[in-house]
């Protein structure tokens, strides 16, 4: 990840990828497809389809190569589905790992789930899922603990007429250069305890409504910050939720033989993620109004 970072032309000398090539062309083929009847279609749908279709033509006058125009778009796709997969199945297997060490934390949240099914016979809207305190409390403590994207990187674009550089003072004596590129590490900032009194220690009230009020800005960065912060931020949180509801409001989370309590990061994943996969048992128990008690050592 650091070469393709740091230094993306030497990702081709090493051939350092993200992707295996079988995805690779299976993105390039899916993204040539949609965009071909799109266009054969005329429909508008506003979606992600609709801005390949625009950005083809722009790329066309700027001169850009049909061939180098389909890697491109191709490789934005594979991002967006990735984002859209990892980072969120990685999120719900941290909260529920946490939440089984700390049972109380998990009997509270699952009073709260239960109580927000109660109050709609059964069902959950959307107005309730997302206004769960607790559960959103949880979700802030767990993104801090375990950001998905451990840094970020940005690239310092000065306005060329303003002739100004950033200035690190008084922390650095350095100006940050128009085009240079910022890398900041999301993970060391949330365990800094300059901002946060026992980082090391899982505790939801950080981000209770008046807590949250005090943390200091850009301190908590799981989905970047600025006009570039992450596009699907509130589509990733929502996947989270529902998922965490419909698991917590049947089945009890336990610790068992195969889980590691303090489980090592795998330095080849595209996210920050458990080597070795998460391990839990799962128990289905009265609360869901259900006779069986099933349990289950699961990945």
């Amino acid at each position: 990840m650091l070469i393709i970072c740091y230094v993306p032309k030497l990702s081709k000398v090493f051939n350092v990828k993200f992707f295996f090539e079988d995805s690779n062309e299976f993105a390039r083929r899916a993204v040539e497809v949609a965009l071909a009847e799109r266009e054969r279609s005329g429909i508008k749908r506003n979606d992600m389809i609709d801005v390949f279709v625009k950005l083809k033509s722009e790329a066309a006058a700027n001169g850009m190569s049909t061939k180098e125009f389909k890697e491109v778009i191709a490789a934005q796709m594979a991002i967006f589905l990735a984002g859209g997969t990892e980072t969120s199945s990685t999120t719900i297997a941290n909260i529920l790992f946490e939440v089984a060490k700390h049972s109380h934390v998990q009997d509270r949240l699952r009073q709260e789930i239960l109580q927000a099914f109660d109050n709609e016979n059964g069902s959950i809207s959307y107005e309730t899922l997302t206004g769960l305190e607790y559960l959103n409390m949880i979700i802030d403590e767990t993104l801090r603990m375990y950001p998905v994207f451990p840094f970020i990187e940005r690239e310092h674009l000065n306005p060329s007429n303003s002739g100004k550089q950033f200035s690190l003072k008084p922390f650095y004596d350095f100006n940050i250069p128009k085009g240079m590129g910022v890398f900041i590490s999301t993970y060391g900032l949330h365990y800094d305890p300059k901002y946060w009194h026992e980082p090391e220690k899982f505790n939801p009230e950080r981000f209770s409504p008046e807590n949250k009020k005090q943390l200091m800005p850009m301190i908590y960065l799981p989905f970047g910050g600025g006009p570039r912060n992450c596009i699907g931020w509130r589509m990733g949180l929502l996947q989270v939720a529902a998922c965490i509801v419909h698991i917590l409001k049947n089945h009890y989370v336990k610790l068992c033989p195969q889980t590691h309590l303090k489980p090592e990061f795998n330095a080849k994943a595209f996210v920050l993620q458990t080597k070795g996969g998460m391990y839990l048992e799962a128990i289905r128990d009265d609360m869901c109004k259900s006779a069986a008690q099933n349990t289950a050592c699961n990945k």
